[in-house]
């Protein structure tokens, strides 16, 4: 029966099994609305069991507030006691605080906690339905057994309408309210004996549910610990993802997992963690390995015994003397070349062969582009431009440009990542497009000393003519040559063309080490 606002009386308690403010459960209705897995998820889930779109708000709400509370079971409605005992036991899992550092106050990945745990939580609520079915029929007990009250207030009410407009005498109030009292005992001990039941039915699940939620959890975490590493493998920053908007986030989670180059997102990341390690350990200005004497005016390599010169006033200006003349003795030490100011550029062979795979089955492409990146993020480190050159035969190329006082949209990167060209290997259109960058860059910004570092997998040769103005165009710009040949062991070999052209030449044939590069990242 409806209550005197017309309505049929709802059950006391609340129907959120996790306490959140508004401002938290709007970020819930947000979320749902701009995810239509979400949606397609609760609308399986609503087919076939009640409540369950409260039991996703409150996963995602444990996973997303900063220190999630749950309810304790008598705060609850009785038709949600069942939702609390799940969150609860999501949260007791040994692996929810694990989950937490990759969820709390990011919507995205509480979102992604929750599908991750769907399969689990829709396997227990098959498995549990007649809990829940003994949870509501308590619900509707309660309600009955507040009916009787409900309706002899009512009819009280209606008697002393009558009374005031027939007269005091003509009914009394125990004659309108005894009738219609009488059946809330019965009805309430009913109530109660259906709460009991429901109580039992689900202290007798909770084993259950407790192994549920640690598998839902577990689930969740490797999901977006996955999900995580993958976008730090591709260089995308937690701060640029917590500004992303949930559909562009959902879309670029989705190409990272099915691109060309996904399933060697590992190798990338570790490029990217090697490279960064690598820049740790460089010391600017540092002096390098001490290999000797030599001679010269640097006084802060000038040897013990003649500064002890400087103690003798006769001797003080055989020190000025010989110093004037640079013939001090020094230390001599044996340091690594200093870093370019120019850009970076990577000319990475993209032919047929590229596709051939290595030990642990990386192919080449994937080995050269992961170098790539890690190049791309040496040189942002450094404030340096960046390119990518694509190349295979004469007639194949594709340039790539990353300022250094630009964004390098994620996009951009990928699709450098993913582009591969085909056919055959020519070195000479691929290195003359960087030596025309680095000369632009020189004229336009007096920038000299740019780093290129060819990754190929293939011997070729070059023309007389084009070898004359190639060592032209480096020694007017200063620039130096990395090669990396991989997984081609006669490329490297004495006498070869990359022998000849490089300054820096080694061959990579193990794919799974990221160290045979290291070096790299301390001299770019």
């Amino acid at each position: 029966m409806a209550d005197s606002t017309g309505q049929e009386p709802t059950e006391p308690g609340h129907t959120g099994a996790v306490a959140a403010d508004p401002y938290d459960r709007i970020a819930w209705r947000d979320l749902y609305a701009r995810s239509a897995a979400l949606r397609e998820l609760a609308a399986e889930l609503a087919a076939r069991h009640a409540h369950t779109t409260d039991l996703l708000a409150d996963a995602f709400l444990a996973a997303y507030l900063a220190a999630p509370r749950v309810r304790e079971a008598a705060e609850m409605a009785p038709s949600r006691r069942f939702n609390r005992e799940v969150v609860a036991e999501l949260a007791a899992s040994p692996g929810f605080a694990a989950l937490r550092r990759e969820t709390a106050g990011d919507p995205y990945a509480a979102a992604l906690a929750v599908l991750a745990e769907a399969p689990a939580l829709r396997l227990l609520l098959d498995r549990t339905e007649p809990v829940r079915e003994a949870a509501d029929r308590a619900a509707e007990a309660r309600r009955s057994a507040g009916r009787p009250a409900r309706t002899a207030g009512e009819t009280a009410r209606q008697a002393g309408a009558t009374a005031g407009a027939l007269g005091a005498g003509a009914t009394s109030a125990d004659g309108a309210a005894g009738p219609a009292s009488a059946p809330a005992a019965p009805a309430g001990q009913a109530a109660s004996r259906a709460e009991a039941a429901a109580r039992q039915a689900l202290e007798a699940a909770t084993p259950g549910i407790r192994a549920a939620a640690r598998t839902a959890t577990a689930q969740a975490v490797r999901v977006t610990r996955e999900e995580a590493a993958l976008m730090r493998a591709w260089g995308v920053g937690h701060g640029e993802l917590e500004r992303m908007p949930y559909e562009e986030r959902a879309r670029l989670a989705e190409r990272l997992r099915t691109g060309r180059l996904a399933r060697w997102a590992e190798l990338i990341g570790r490029f990217r963690q090697m490279a960064d390690g690598e820049r740790a350990r460089k010391v600017e200005n540092a002096t390098g390995e001490l290999i000797g004497v030599t001679l010269g005016d640097d006084l802060s390599r000038v040897l013990p015994s003649e500064l002890a010169h400087l103690g003798l006033p006769e001797l003080r200006a055989v020190f000025a003397a010989r110093y004037a003349a640079g013939e001090l003795m020094l230390y001599d030490s044996r340091g690594e070349q200093t870093t370019g100011q120019g850009a970076v550029i990577a000319c990475v062979d993209t032919s047929h062969s590229m596709y051939e795979e290595g030990p642990g089955g990386i192919t080449r492409e994937a080995w050269s582009k992961a170098c790539a990146l890690a190049l791309l993020d040496q040189a942002r480190h450094a404030r340096r431009d960046f390119v990518g050159i694509l190349f295979s035969a004469a007639d194949k190329l594709q340039v790539f440009r990353f300022p250094a006082d630009r964004p390098a949209p994620v996009e951009r990167v990928l699709e450098f990542a993913e582009t591969f060209l085909g056919g055959g290997t020519s070195y000479q259109r691929p290195l003359s497009a960087a030596a025309a960058l680095l000369a632009e860059e020189f004229d336009t910004a007096a920038r000299g000393r740019g780093d290129i570092v060819l990754i190929t997998d293939d011997e070729c040769g070059v023309t007389e003519q084009w070898t004359r103005e190639w060592q032209e165009a480096r020694h007017r710009l200063g620039f130096r040559l990395f090669g990396l040949a991989v997984g081609a062991p006669t490329a490297p070999a004495s006498g070869s063309v990359l022998e000849a052209l490089c300054d820096n030449l080694r061959p990579i044939e193990d794919l799974t080490d990221v160290r045979a590069a290291a070096d790299l990242f301390r001299l770019i």
